[in-house]
């Protein structure tokens, strides 16, 4: 793995890498099925790379896309990186002012866009207002150009394709990616992924789900995230095996192209497990080795409802941005799965740590913190992110044995074989009357209850106790559930002051930001901030 980019660890000639295997199929929802060899996925990049050489940016400069998830993504990101410079891909449905925000943070140079936008036919509102912002900033624009008969990926302006000048390379210490974390205060945070971070994470997650070129993923979640960049496309490319790339989740086509392209696996948030779980089953069932759940916390009922209905393991991984991606996981059968558990660190190192970087023993809660080559070096521009985020020597907060440690502001312990229980985020504990009261151990709760489809809890400010539990639940279909029984069902199981004061029964709960609007739900990622201020303010 030394000195491998991108591109080189996915093109170079190893064990069980055949050139001529499938890299990329397009299924019907495309609108242009269509499959891609190894080789003919590197000529894609290798076209656009020779047409941003021609560009002549210097190095470390910085490209946005608003694509949605297709050939022409894969394409344009493993050009742009391996071409020494960085990506900045745009979720496609931002608003105007979102993609001048992110366009005008990261100081982009070139913004890359479907086919059509420049001319407005048939371009989407996202692709639009990313154009407009653009051309607010003084951004040029281009679009990206699938030619699926030839295997091409072109950039086009209004006067034809660019012109190719010479690749240069780029190193395993250069940027290739930047993306910014919602974090629970203040403005997003830039973090910048080195080549070598993202490699990392793709052996990382090979490793831990034994990926061979046999394997293939069908992807639910966007590639301008690192769960469906990292975990379902480049781990996926390094092991040689096939992804299956439909333009979003959509619960209208999933098991359709689900049996025709018979994948192996498929990683997502609980919230389309959830709604795999709404959808009529296919027979005979497909045979899926493992199915992955990363992002969100995947309540005990859902997981036992997916593997009963879906008969294949569930594996629960834990992740973030600033570490590519995955952190811990469940390992795969015989090896023990725990639910309730997000597993073990996998090439990660995993401590819990208190204030001053102190190592706390098994089952004492702490800060969960992890270490290594997958790890971001900082954000960007931000000195106080940096401080607070890190334990680091010459920062003065930490012991030497905890250098290098990022801090993940979850708070968490090991069980007594290693696995990371997670209680809940540092900031987020509900404080009531100096009982520090963990919200993710009211939602475990909650979602324990027969007919508590999903549930989410935070603090509620009180005159008296400084702040109560409230909780926000979704209930199943047909479930007859009210506060009072939910509060009588949860006496048993949580001492008096855990339990929540006020609840609301919703219709759904907001997500932080939407992955792609389906026929069911916004398949986005919860936090308690948004969601307290929604009902609170309600």
């Amino acid at each position: 793995m030394a000195g491998s980019t991108l591109v080189t660890s996915i093109t170079t000639p190893r064990n069980g890498y055949r050139e001529d295997a499938m890299a990329i199929e397009l299924p019907a929802s495309t609108g242009t099925p269509a499959s891609f060899t190894y080789a003919q996925l590197h000529g894609m990049i290798e076209n656009v790379r020779a047409q941003l050489a021609a560009l002549s940016l210097p190095k470390g400069a910085t490209l946005s896309s608003s694509l949605i998830n297709s050939a022409e993504f894969v394409a344009v990101f493993l050009a742009t990186a391996e071409e020494g410079l960085i990506a900045a891909p745009l979720n496609p449905g931002y608003k105007e002012s979102e993609a001048h925000f992110y366009l005008e943070d990261t100081d982009s140079k070139l913004l890359i866009l479907p086919k059509g936008t420049l001319s407005g036919e048939g371009a989407s509102e996202g692709a639009l207002a990313a154009k407009r912002a653009a051309d607010s900033l003084n951004v040029r624009a281009v679009e990206a150009v699938l030619d699926a008969a030839n295997a091409t990926v072109t950039l086009v302006d209004a006067q034809g394709p660019l012109s190719k000048g010479e690749p240069t390379e780029a190193s395993e210490d250069q940027t290739a990616l930047i993306l910014h974390t919602s974090g629970t205060t203040g403005r997003p945070k830039a973090v910048p992924l080195s080549h070598k971070n993202l490699v990392s994470t793709m052996h990382n997650i090979q490793r831990t789900y034994q990926l061979t070129p046999e394997d293939k993923t069908y992807l639910v979640m966007p590639l301008f995230h690192v769960h469906g960049l990292l975990c379902g496309l480049l781990s996926t490319l390094l092991s040689g095996g096939s992804v299956v790339i439909p333009p979003r989740f959509s619960a209208s086509t999933f098991w359709d192209e689900v049996v025709k392209s018979r994948p192996t696996w498929y990683t997502a948030v609980p919230t389309i497990h959830q709604i795999v779980l709404t959808l009529e089953r296919p027979s005979p069932m497909p045979q899926f080795r493992f199915l992955r759940s990363c992002s969100s916390s995947l309540s005990p009922s859902t997981f036992q409802k997916l593997e009963d209905a879906l008969g294949a393991p569930v594996l629960e991984a834990y992740a973030m941005t600033e570490a590519a991606h995955q952190m811990t996981s469940n390992p795969l059968p015989p090896a023990k799965r725990k639910p309730g558990t997000v597993g073990i660190g996998h090439g990660v190192e995993v401590k819990i740590l208190n204030d001053q970087g102190e190592e706390l023993g098994t089952g004492q809660n702490g800060e969960v913190c992890v270490r290594g080559p997958n790890v971001t070096a900082g954000y960007l521009h931000n000195d106080k992110a940096n401080r607070d985020s890190f334990f680091r020597n010459e920062y003065g907060n930490c012991p030497s044995s905890s250098d290098g440690f990022l801090r993940t502001g979850d708070q968490g312990h090991l069980d007594e074989d290693g696995y990371l229980v997670l209680t809940g985020r540092i900031k987020e504990l509900i404080n009531r009357s100096g009982e520090k009261i963990s919200p993710l151990e009211i939602d475990n709760a909650l979602l324990s209850l027969k007919g508590v489809k999903e549930a989410v809890s935070f603090g509620v400010p009180d005159d008296m106790y400084g702040e109560l539990v409230g909780a926000v639940v979704v209930l199943e279909s047909g479930a007859n559930l009210d506060q009072e029984a939910i509060q009588k069902e949860l006496s048993g199981k949580l001492i008096k002051f855990k339990i929540p004061n006020r609840i609301w029964i919703a219709d759904s709960i907001p997500k932080t930001y939407v992955f792609y609007q389906t026929n069911f739900s916004a398949t986005g990622k919860i936090q308690r901030r948004n969601v307290a201020a929604t009902f609170l303010g309600a």
